[in-house]
């Protein structure tokens, strides 16, 4: 009954779907206030009946209803109940219910929080987003409906995969989607500026709150799942370039571009194409992501389904969506000229200028990200043969623009609209010896030196002193932009150093032996037995020292999983600011001696891994300020409209 009910529920969402991309539509073109008013109702009902399917569908988990497929292959009796709702969006069919829940809630904010906004611009981004919401509902109905129905049922679930059974899964893919989902409303408000020919202030500045708020999801997400990838892959690294990981990265590139653009179009009114253009491609981009993961075109941990005809359905949709957009935009594409004008080439270095700057680079990042996940993919559909794009393709172009962005960030607190004024040239010169100076310092400090290690440093370095001079001068917007440049120096500097100075020692050991690595004695204790709630595990208690005193204790496990019949490590993990000690323990080598088993354990040493993830803790916050200020104003704005009705709206 409950899964007939959710079923029924998606159903719903498609009629109320189809009636939001129709009839407001309608309303909005001919200006008809009749048909206009639908949109929020129609949103809000929308959104009910798709929560409505995803809640039934996470009762269906937790009350062990195995007479669905979905639930059957991706829970089990015996999984913790928290695992059990998250197991929701474990797999492909729930997981695009959640994607499609999330388009829901995004659609029903921008029709709850609508006041100030141009009652035609709103109508015509509820209709988009309701199409967008159509096609993705027919998507799931057709090809992946999470609510089939198998008899007999089966008595027990196949369990969740033993990868996925972690506190990542509850809120990394959350977080992740909302991120991707958030800026359709940002395509939404672009298609529909460029239906009513309007792309002024006014709409970039209701366009950059919600691309603001995707972008902090999307942040949260990848950093999420950058450090669920560092713990649990058991490979003492955080992965990086991997298909699916580039899938989130190159939205998130090209959305920081896009918050730029809006930003320079809201103040100054210019970058009104590159605003439409980035809008267009940072959702098309989000799709591409969503098809990535989804269609087996790709080989990645992270994906989720190797299904050809989902696969080709996505694509379809990603399409429509960009052939759409874009054959759009080369017909109604007539932004009238803004008044605000500045040099491109010119001796003065201008905000613009530098804005201008980091949106061509970060676009050329994402397209080098772009090139070298669907490289391989195209060379073997050309019938070339096989070929792997790895690391050194990544590292090679796309550290030098990334370095530029850095040079560009560390101006940026110094600039000025129209002009970077004169007397900042001496205090720029100074920073730059500084961090010339620290950087340099610092880089010998560790017991190789390496020139992009130096150079890093610099930049990084240069950044962080510019944005702390300008403090003295605070305001909330400037505290913005000082959180989330600082944190991708600190970032940079993470990486950087994570990268170069990692060290790492495999050794088979037993209860009773010690090895050194990184000036840190590890000594393995004891082996215990654990029994959890759906697994066995054997777990290594080791004790690490340092100039003879005990600094941490490692505890790596040695998991099996009885339902699935899999084994997994979980890292013995010692965390600090600077380093992390790190330990995967693996295979037992010495099976003939039962009274004192040998495991082969892999020992690692991470200095500065902790500052990636801090760095974007920090880039959150920056943009978590600017959201707050994009609301204070707002709320200014209804208390001068209550105290003066005759004044205008901003």
């Amino acid at each position: 009954m409950i899964p007939n009910l959710g079923l029924l529920s998606l159903l719903c969402a498609v009629a109320l779907s189809l009636l939001l991309c129709s009839v407001p539509l309608v309303g909005a073109y001919y200006r008809r206030a009749l048909f206009m008013r639908y949109a929020v109702p129609l949103s809000y009902g929308a959104c009910l009946f798709i929560t409505l399917s995803i809640v039934l569908l996470g009762y269906s988990f937790a009350v062990d209803d195995f007479s669905l497929m979905y639930v059957a292959q991706h829970s089990n009796s015996q999984l913790p109940i928290f695992f059990k709702i998250a197991a929701v969006w474990g797999g492909h069919e729930g997981s695009m219910l959640f994607w499609l829940f999330s388009l829901s809630i995004w659609t029903a904010l921008v029709a709850c929080l609508r006041d100030n906004v141009d009652p035609q611009i709103n109508t015509y981004v509820l209709a988009i987003l309701g199409l967008i919401m159509l096609g993705f509902c027919l998507f799931i109905l057709l090809y992946s409906n999470p609510f089939v129905r198998v008899f007999p049922a089966a008595i027990e679930g196949r369990d969740l995969n033993p990868m996925l059974q972690d506190i990542g899964l509850i809120f990394h893919p959350p977080l992740l989607y909302l991120g991707y989902v958030g800026f359709a409303v940002s395509f939404a408000f672009a298609i529909a500026a460029l239906l009513t020919g309007k792309m002024d202030s006014a709409v970039a500045h209701w366009s950059r709150t919600w691309a603001l708020a995707a972008w902090i999801c999307l942040t949260g997400g990848i950093i999420l799942g950058s450090w669920w990838a560092y713990y649990e892959l058991g490979w003492g690294g955080w992965w990086f370039w991997d298909p699916v990981e580039n899938a989130s990265l190159m939205p998130w590139l090209l959305g920081t571009a896009l918050l730029h653009a809006l930003m320079v179009t809201e103040q100054r009114g210019v970058f009104s194409y590159w605003s439409l253009l980035l809008a267009i491609f940072t959702f098309a981009l989000s799709l591409l992501g969503t098809f990535i993961v989804r269609s087996g075109v790709l080989t990645s941990v992270h994906a989720f389904a190797v299904d050809p005809d989902r696969g080709m359905m996505l694509l379809l949709l990603l399409g429509l969506a960009v052939l759409g957009a874009l054959t759009l935009f080369a017909l109604r594409a007539n932004t009238p000229p803004s008044a605000a004008r500045f040099k491109l080439f010119s001796r003065e270095i201008s905000r613009e200028m530098l804005l201008l700057l980091a949106n061509v680079l970060l676009s050329v990042m994402t397209l080098i990200v772009l090139i070298g996940t669907f490289y391989p993919m195209l060379f073997t559909a050309f019938g070339l043969g096989s070929i792997s794009v790895g690391a050194p393709y990544f590292n090679i172009t796309f550290v030098p623009p990334a370095l530029l962005i850095l040079l560009v960030m560390g101006i940026a607190p110094f600039s000025r609209w129209k002009s970077l004024p004169a007397e900042c040239l001496k205090i720029m010169v100074l920073l730059a010896i500084f961090a010339f100076v620290i950087g340099g310092v610092l880089a010998f400090m560790f017991d190789k030196v390496y020139p992009l290690v130096i150079l890093a440093l610099i930049l990084s370095l240069w950044v962080i002193f510019s944005h702390l001079l300008v403090l003295r001068q605070l305001t909330l917007p400037r505290l913005s932009a000082v959180l989330a440049h600082i944190g991708i120096a600190i970032t940079a500097i993470g990486i950087t150093l994570s990268s170069y100075y990692s060290t790492e020692t495999g050794v088979k050991m037993a209860a009773g032996s010690e090895i050194s690595l990184s000036g840190y004695q590890f000594h393995y204790d004891e082996t215990r037995l654990l029994v959890g709630a759906n697994y066995t595990a054997e777990q290594a208690v080791i004790s690490v020292t340092k100039n003879g005193k005990t600094v941490a204790q490692l505890l790596p496990e040695r998991r099996h999983y009885t339902v699935r019949t899999m084994l997994m490590s979980e890292p013995g993990i010692a965390s600090g600011v600077f380093h992390d000690l790190y330990v995967v323990m693996g295979e037992k080598v010495d099976k003939q001696n039962a009274n004192l088993p040998s495991y082969a354990l892999r020992f690692h040493y991470k200095p500065f891994i902790r500052w990636i993830w801090a760095g974007g803790l920090l880039m959150m916050s920056g943009a978590g300020c600017a959201l707050w200020n994009q609301w204070r104003r707002k709320c200014r704005r209804k208390i001068n409209l209550a105290e003066n009705p005759q004044s205008e709206a901003v």
